[in-house]
C-alpha cells in the first residue's frame, strides 16, 4: 500500500537527533544485537524514536533516509487501519506521524523518570532497550495518538502487541502524564478511562480497572459503553506492587499507595494507603543432639 508523507516530521526528527546527549546513545554508531519485535510497527517506531539504540544510526542526520523510514511506518498503519473503513486515511495517518517529534521528547522524559526511580537502572540506553515498561509506553504514547483519531481498533491491536512482549495491558484510550515509569511491570492493568497525572510510578501486578459496570439501557446483556469507570491518578503518585484502583475514583498528588492494597474509595492528596501487616511469629528450633 502507498503512502507518501509530506509533512516535517522527518525534518524535526533529524533535528532532534542532533540536539540528543550522549545518554541517548544517538550519534554513536554501535552494533547492538538484533531483538525481533512481535509486530513490525514496533520494530520501525524503535528505529525512529531512538536510532542509536537499536542500529538506525543511518537515520541522524538524514532527512531523506528518516523520511523513508518515516513512509514505511506509514504503510503499515494504512495497512492496519484499512480493515477498518473504506480505505486508508491518509490525513490520518499524517496527523499521528506529526506527533511523532513530541512524543519523542515525552518518551526522553520517560527514560529519564526511570533512571531516576529505579536504582538498578545504569543507563539510558538500558532502559530504552531493556525494560518492558518503557517498550509499553512507548507503542502506548503512538497507540494513543492512533486512537485519538477515531481509529480504536488498529490502536488496540498495537497495545496488544506490546503487551504480548512487555506483559503490561495499557488501553490505548488512557491518558498518561509526563514523566511516566513502569518497573517490572509483569501484570499492570490500565483501563481505558484510567487518567495518570506527571511523574507516577507504577510497579508490577497493579490494576488501574472498573469496580462496577452498568448495563445498556436497551439490552441488559450488554455492557454500557463509553463512561467513566477508572481511577485518576495524581502528580507524583506511587503504586506499590498488586495494589488494585478500581472504579472512577480520584487519587489526588504526592500520594502513596503500598503493595496490595485494595482502593475503591477516593484518596487527598499527600496521603499513604498501607495494609497493617499482620505480626510476625518465628520459632528457632535448636539441632537435636546425637
Amino acid at each position: 500500500m502507498e503512502f507518501t508523507y509530506t509533512g516535517s516530521a522527518h525534518r524535526e526528527l533529524v533535528a532532534a537527533y542532533e540536539a540528543d546527549d550522549e545518554r541517548f546513545h544517538t550519534k554513536e554508531r554501535a552494533d547492538f544485537p538484533d531483538r525481533e519485535a512481535i509486530i513490525e510497527e514496533i520494530d520501525v517506531l524503535r528505529e525512529l524514536l531512538f536510532p542509536g539504540c537499536w542500529n538506525a544510526s543511518h537515520l541522524v542526520g538524514d532527512e531523506d533516509a528518516t523520511r523513508d523510514a518515516v513512509n514505511r511506518l506509514g504503510r503499515l498503519f494504512c495497512q492496519g487501519i484499512q480493515p477498518y473503513g473504506p480505505a486508508c486515511l491518509s490525513g490520518t495517518v499524517t496527523t499521528v506521524i506529526d506527533q511523532l517529534p513530541e512524543i519523542r521528547e515525552r518518551l526522553k522524559q520517560d527514560v529519564e523518570a526511570a533512571y531516576k526511580g529505579d536504582p538498578a537502572a545504569q543507563s539510558y540506553v538500558e532502559i530504552i532497550r531493556a525494560y518492558p515498561g518503557f517498550v509499553a509506553t512507548m507503542v502506548h504514547r503512538v497507540a494513543h495518538a492512533i486512537y485519538e483519531e477515531g481509529e480504536g481498533v488498529y490502536a488496540r491491536e498495537l497495545s496488544e502487541a506490546a503487551k504480548s512482549v512487555s506483559g503490561i495491558d495499557i488501553h490505548p484510550g488512557a491518558e498518561i502524564g509526563d514523566y511516566f515509569f513502569i518497573d517490572h511491570g509483569s501484570g499492570v492493568v490500565i483501563g481505558e478511562t484510567a487518567e495518570i497525572g506527571d511523574w507516577a510510578r507504577i510497579y508490577q501486578e497493579v490494576t488501574l480497572g472498573a469496580l462496577h459496570f452498568e448495563e445498556d439501557e436497551d439490552d441488559e446483556r450488554t455492557l454500557k459503553k463509553g463512561y467513566k469507570r477508572h481511577p485518576t491518578i495524581g502528580d507524583n503518585v506511587v503504586l506499590g506492587a498488586g495494589c488494585k484502583i478500581l472504579g472512577p475514583i480520584t487519587i489526588g498528588d504526592h500520594v502513596s499507595i503500598e503493595a496490595n492494597s485494595w482502593v475503591t474509595d477516593d484518596v487527598p492528596s499527600h496521603t499513604t494507603v498501607f495494609i497493617k501487616h499482620p505480626e510476625q511469629e518465628r520459632k528457632t528450633h535448636e539441632p537435636e543432639q546425637r
